[in-house]
């Protein structure tokens, strides 16, 4: 889908955002809930107690995300029962890949998070505890793990969940037909996988099932990660997915029109990529959930702010931050704020996919490929001042790829690549990058286009992508932007292991795992790895990372701080905003919060009255 700027009026917010710019120098183990709506309350609905109030901005208009609480406060006692809707903010349609062997985008697992969850909870040091639906033991040399299944965890149709099931998911992971993207570095840490993946086994030989209900995994290396999230906890109903070949999984109707889970709510009816309808799992584990239904749909940003007022929403998960300061004093809803598991990136393509060999191939060749281009796209962008003027600090200036949702690991010593502009024309011009009227030429003296892509979403998506065009226009380079809905954006970029050639750079977001380990997103064998990296000692240090040296805290924060004094070397991608993410809460609903290991429960959540409050 093709985008481009035609109205006056898009014109001019274009043009005064760069005015204002120029004018200046200068944040579950994917369990997260996500709850969604239907309909208005009626004339008779009472008005909003008083709501906490939400933090103050400071004289300069800033706000601070340490100012928010990420818990909400209590008003009135629960109903029994009751519905509850659920905001989940988008432009575009879910995708409904709703299992979390096979989803890829961060739409989908609000979804899942309802009605699915894994074996294994975790706390807020990020370590898995054993208050989760499985129980687990570690041998003495940390390779091996014994897991117990409560004997109360029952899939929705009442069939217990069983090792087989959990077995079963890390087979159709380890399947070569399977086309989801958990095939990485931790899969192939478990014993016999990789034989099995290759044909050269019929079974896993690292994992034994013990009993219906307890499971023993055998990892080659003991890491830190392991219990950080480096094990796969999500079990695959066998009795419903074991007949399905595995290449149809992921589109059968078991995945996207009837998904089953685990979890406090069932999934009674779905308007794809519109709509979910989930009903109460009288039999959940931990308990009845309080809540009798919980409707999700999708709510453009355009339209949030209305519904929230409205109460055609009691909950947005992750709330349009550049919206916050014009609606700060919303009378019926109380501000939750943390510091998000995530950041936005600017990446360049420097290879392929290799779906064969299930790895990146860099391309020395590559068009964004001399270091010294992406550095000085880097000095160019002012990301402190695009987080003031954009987001009112609630988004702020990103420096490695570490972000500070991880405080021991972000290296906050390190300055990244500073603001300068006229340092980067400078650089260009030193690498050869001459300039020919408005723009450089490569080199060689040929033409120099760069092709770059970013998301659709709110009011100011396609005004910040911009800027970064006008940005790197102002030092000589001539960028053509495309703006694309999300389920396009990453098809391009690469999601699906077929990289498009005709895109060179593309800003993104990247949710941060429990873990620390940057494999992910980076390691040679992850599908995520959009820009196509690698190097031999990008590997060396992602695998010391999780070695069993790294069990010692403080070797494993030096290769940590190594690895992104590297990445900052290299840029394959650079970092431009942390980020805040902010939850408006309905006054009625209690028992709710956002983040990790708050020790809140999904099942836990009610509402105080039928009707949502609607602002005054």
């Amino acid at each position: 889908m093709r985008k481009t700027i035609r109205s006056k009026s898009w014109l001019l917010l274009t043009l005064s955002l760069f005015l204002v710019l120029a004018a200046c120098t200068s944040n579950n183990g994917g369990n997260d809930p996500s709850p969604s709506p239907s309909g208005s309350p009626d004339a008779s609905a009472s008005p909003s107690p008083s709501a906490s109030a939400p933090p103050a901005a400071n004289e300069d208009g800033l706000f601070n995300i340490s100012d928010f609480s990420n818990k909400k406060t209590n008003q009135g006692e629960p109903l029994k029962g009751g519905s509850l809707n659920y905001g989940l903010v988008s432009d575009t349609p879910f995708a409904g890949t709703l299992n979390y062997v096979f989803y890829s985008g961060t739409p989908d697992s609000e979804v899942l998070g309802w009605f699915d969850e894994g074996m294994l909870t975790w706390d807020a040091s990020y370590v898995y505890t054993n208050d989760g639906p499985a129980t687990y033991e570690a041998s003495e040399d940390g390779k091996t793990f014994t897991f117990t299944i409560r004997d109360n965890v029952n899939w929705h149709d009442g069939q217990p969940v069983t090792a087989e099931d959990w077995l079963f998911a890390h087979e159709v992971i380890g399947h070569p037909d399977y086309d989801g993207p958990r095939y990485d570095s931790n899969m192939t840490n478990v014993v016999g996988m990789e034989e099995y993946h290759d044909g050269k086994a019929d079974t896993i030989s690292g994992i034994e099932v013990l009993g219906d209900k307890q499971l023993r995994i055998t990892y080659k290396q003991a890491t830190p990660s392991l219990i950080t999230g480096g094990i796969w906890t999500y079990p695959l109903a066998k009795h419903i997915f074991g007949d399905i070949p595995v290449a149809k999984m992921s589109a059968s109707p078991e995945v996207r029109e009837k998904p089953i889970g685990i979890g406090p709510y069932k999934v009674e009816s779905i308007v794809p990529g519109e709509s979910v309808v989930y009903a109460k799992n009288a039999d959940y584990w931990r308990g009845e959930p309080a809540l009798d239904k919980v409707v999700l749909k999708v709510v453009n940003p355009s339209n949030v702010v209305q519904e929230l007022k409205s109460g055609g929403i009691d909950i947005v998960g992750d709330f349009p931050i550049d919206q916050f300061p014009d609606n700060a004093d919303m009378s019926n809803v109380e501000w939750l704020g943390v510091v998000d598991r995530a950041y936005t990136y600017i990446g360049f393509k420097l290879g392929k996919w290799d779906a064969e060999a299930g790895q990146v191939v860099p391309d020395a060749n590559a068009k964004m490929a001399d270091v010294n281009l992406r550095k000085a796209m880097w000095m160019a962008v002012d990301n402190d001042l695009v987080g003031k003027r954009f987001y009112n600090g609630l988004r702020w200036n990103a420096t490695t790829l570490i972000p500070p949702s991880h405080p021991e690991y972000h290296d906050a010593s390190n300055p990244g690549v500073t603001y300068d502009p006229e340092g980067a024309k400078k650089l260009l011009e030193e690498a050869g990058y001459k300039l020919n009227g408005d723009f450089r030429t490569k080199p060689d003296g040929s033409e120099l286009t760069i092709n770059f892509i970013s998301m659709t979403g709110g009011e100011i998506a396609e005004p910040l992508a911009q800027y970064y065009v006008q940005s790197w226009k102002d030092i000589g380079l001539n960028v053509n932007l495309e703006m694309l809905e999300f389920n396009t954006f990453y098809n391009r970029v690469g999601d699906t292991g077929e990289d498009d050639p005709s895109v060179d750079v593309y800003q993104a977001a990247w949710s941060v795992g429990i873990d620390v380990d940057p494999a992910g997103l980076y390691g040679r064998d992850a599908l995520y790895n959009f820009s196509r990296f690698a190097s031999e000692e990008n590997d060396r240090l992602i695998a010391e990372g999780i070695s069993e040296k790294a069990f010692d805290k403080a070797y494993r924060l030096e290769v940590y701080k190594e690895w992104q004094e590297l990445m900052v070397k290299e840029i394959p991608v650079f970092p431009t905003l942390y980020r805040s993410a902010l939850a408006p809460v309905n006054n009625r609903v209690l028992n709710y919060a956002i983040g990790d290991g708050t020790g809140m429960y999904v099942y836990q959540i009610a509402v105080s009255q039928d009707q949502p409050f609607v602002a005054e």
